[in-house]
């Protein structure tokens, strides 16, 4: 057939037109009024709600009759720096997260996703505890350095294809380690960083409108620098080869959206936290309507509708807050909680929505094969000795510092008063992080295998986070609750995360980059809710909350190990006694079928002992990151995929790793101390990001 003969088809609904033609505008303004009228009444029922009584009357009175009453300076003071807060950041969040999204091509990139966010924050964190300043503009610029050298790794990280999966993953992964020096800054330093846990989350609480007026003219240049970039971003959503034939300075263009944006985010940040997510659901909700909406995927009007969606975004949350928290209540949890959450169900969404196809592939190459398989048996001897030496250090190191001769007579009960009280207290420590390292790390194995994704860490995933929910609500509810009501409640907490990922990931085909996306969207809404929980119920407390949800032994004694012991001694060997399952289980989806396997049966078991693990080490010393990734990984590095071998050397190695943060955090600023999931994040982080690293797209 000719090119002739071929008949002209109506375009479907959205699709862009031809060059040189421009599309009906009614639609793009019918859209704008829309939300323009969305974000009118949401304004208008954000200044009535507070805990003042002031009504719609007063502010009618107080518009028509300016005066200095009570009512006036409730609005002046308080309500409109509050509303204009909400203005200014949606503004900057939903412009940066859309730029973001174009000048990457990825659905989910975001400030929160590159690490903005968490960048600008240990950096604006670093500065109110240190007590330093940069010139110019002040905390504005010390939140742009953090945000931007945070934004810089994660994308030279990941590559220059910004892969969805790998995005994701190397932002959360530096996200978590900027978060773990951010948290270690709040409990070294108590005094200096009161009330920021509850402003770490976002708030738009303001003191008069002083910081905004500093922000704003910030955050209108950079509105007005990436509308000038808008034509260059159409061309390059064609792809960088189809730019660079039109004459487009791709990676200048790409450099100079990004520092604009990372400013625009850093200047949010600065003046209410980093409230999460905006800037991942404002561009993606608008992108939504882009087919039904001629126009719109045009960046001069991608750009501000985005923006709007921003703002409408951030005050629809706020009033939704104060609706349901009342007005007292809303007062301690901050406006970012219900972003996150939003943010995060968002990012479930996106995953369910992407083809496996579209997201597939780079999480798969991350396997590493054994490269000592001839000497299995002396390897794990080594493995095992060096576990021994860690532990002996870990007894014999600390506020106070022994000899071998002094463990001897220790273990032999001839020690004198001080070295058995302090190995009364220290011991159990060690007992505890070793038990969790090996659980946690056998959880990682399994899951992993089962799952047929590498990078199936339990915190990544969300099983962690969902124990860590249980554990948090049970202390919440039952303060006086003993170590098996919360490890029963951290149990359950890990089970019904992983049943809510599995059962999503489950839909079109298991895919094992889709169950990456799902699980890290469930970790952040668990992380919300943990937040919620702790600034509701005990603001004051902050600092007991955030050592245990980061990971801690202190003060753990026998007693609280023995559902953690208990759970070891039974479920490490059903794992273990499962290899050849896993063996099976890890190749693909047709092999064990054709071997007479029940896969989903065996499936179900094998993640009910990973779950099980993961919940009674959180609840035995709290949230504990990267040990269930590291340790396989190493364990496969060492020996092969064999899981006869894998199982007990990833376990000999996560209780050592465990072993050693802890060691480190008694002794590395002693007297004072550092959790042990705060160590093995900044361990773990850099052997993760080595994996991202070496496998990048050319």
């Amino acid at each position: 057939m000719t090119i002739g003969t071929l008949t002209q088809r109506p375009a479907p609904p959205g699709t862009p037109a031809p060059a040189g033609v421009r599309p009906p505008a009614g639609r793009l303004v019918a859209l704008t009024g829309g939300l323009l009228l969305v974000l009118v009444l949401l304004s208008a029922v954000h200044l009535v709600q507070g805990t003042a009584a002031v009504g719609v009357a007063d502010l009618l009175d107080w518009a028509l009759h300016p005066g200095s009453d009570l009512e006036a300076a409730v609005v002046v003071e308080s309500r409109i720096p509050r509303l204009a807060a909400g203005l200014a950041v949606g503004v900057a969040l939903g412009t940066a997260g859309c730029v973001m999204q174009s000048i990457s091509r990825n659905p989910v990139a975001s400030p929160d996703i590159l690490a903005v966010n968490n960048g600008a924050h240990l950096a604006l964190v670093t500065g109110a505890v240190t007590g330093l300043s940069l010139p110019f503009l002040g905390d504005v610029a010390l939140a742009f350095a953090g945000a931007l050298a945070a934004s810089a790794a994660v994308l030279l990280l990941t590559g220059s294809e910004y892969g969805t999966v790998r995005l994701v993953l190397g932002g959360t992964a530096v996200s978590l380690a900027l978060a773990s020096l951010t948290t270690s800054l709040l409990i070294l330093r108590p005094m200096e960083g009161t009330g920021l846990y509850a402003w770490s989350a976002g708030s738009l609480s303001q003191n008069g409108l002083g910081t905004l007026r500093l922000m704003a003219p910030v955050i209108l240049a950079g509105v007005a620098v990436l509308l000038l970039q808008g034509r260059r971003l159409d061309v390059m959503m064609l792809g960088d080869d189809e730019a660079r034939a039109l004459g487009i300075p791709v990676r200048r263009t790409q450099l100079g959206v990004l520092l604009a944006a990372v400013l625009m985010s850093a200047a949010a940040v600065a003046a209410t936290g980093p409230i999460g997510f905006v800037g991942l659901a404002a561009p993606a909700l608008t992108r939504l309507l882009v087919p039904y909406v001629p126009g719109l995927h045009r960046h001069r009007a991608l750009i501000p509708l985005s923006a709007l969606m921003g703002v409408v975004v951030i005050l629809g949350a706020d009033v939704l807050l104060r609706a349901v928290m009342g007005a007292q209540g809303a007062v301690r949890v901050p406006t970012g909680v219900v972003t996150s959450l939003l943010g995060g169900l968002l990012m479930v969404a996106l995953a369910l929505r992407l083809r496996a196809t579209s997201i597939g592939g780079s999480s798969s190459t991350l396997e590493i094969r054994g490269t000592g398989t001839r000497r299995r048996a002396l390897l794990t001897s080594a493995v095992a000795a060096v576990l021994v030496g860690v532990l002996a250090a870990a007894a014999l190191v600390g506020d106070r510092t022994f000899l071998v001769g002094d463990l001897v007579l220790w273990a032999r009960g001839e020690a004198g008063p001080l070295v058995t009280t302090v190995m009364s207290t220290r011991v159990p420590r060690l007992a505890a992080a070793l038990l969790a390292g090996m659980a946690l790390a056998v959880a990682g194995t399994t899951i992993q295998a089962v799952t047929r994704n590498p990078l199936a860490d339990p915190s990544v995933i969300g099983v962690a986070g969902g124990a860590s929910l249980g554990a948090v609500l049970m202390v919440t509810l039952t303060p006086l609750a003993g170590f098996w009501a919360l490890t029963g409640a951290a149990g359950a907490g890990a089970a019904v995360a992983a049943a809510v990922v599995f059962v999503l990931s489950a839909r079109g085909g298991f895919a094992s980059d889709r169950l990456v996306l799902v699980g890290v969207g469930v970790s952040y809404v668990t992380t919300a809710l943990v937040t919620t929980l702790i600034v509701a119920t005990d603001p004051f407390n902050a600092t007991k909350a955030l050592t245990w949800l980061s990971g801690s032994t202190y003060g753990r004694a026998y007693e609280h190990l023995v559902p953690l012991a208990l759970v070891c001694l039974v479920v490490i060997p059903l794992a273990w006694a499962g290899h050849r399952y896993l063996d099976l289980i890890s190749i693909d989806e047709d092999t064990p079928r054709v071997l007479g396997l029940n896969v989903p049966r065996t499936r179900l078991a094998l993640l009910g002992c990973g779950v099980l693990l993961t919940g009674t080490a959180v609840a035995a010393i709290g949230m504990i990151g990267f040990v269930g990734l590291v340790a396989p990984h190493a364990a496969r590095t060492l020996l092969g995929r064999r899981h006869r071998w894998v199982i007990p050397v990833a376990a000999l190695l996560g209780g050592a790793l465990v072993v050693l943060a802890d060691l480190l955090g008694r002794t590395v600023i002693a007297p004072d101390q550092l959790p042990a999931g705060l160590l093995t994040a900044v361990i773990g982080t850099p052997y993760f990001l080595w994996l991202l690293h070496r496998t990048r797209a050319a």
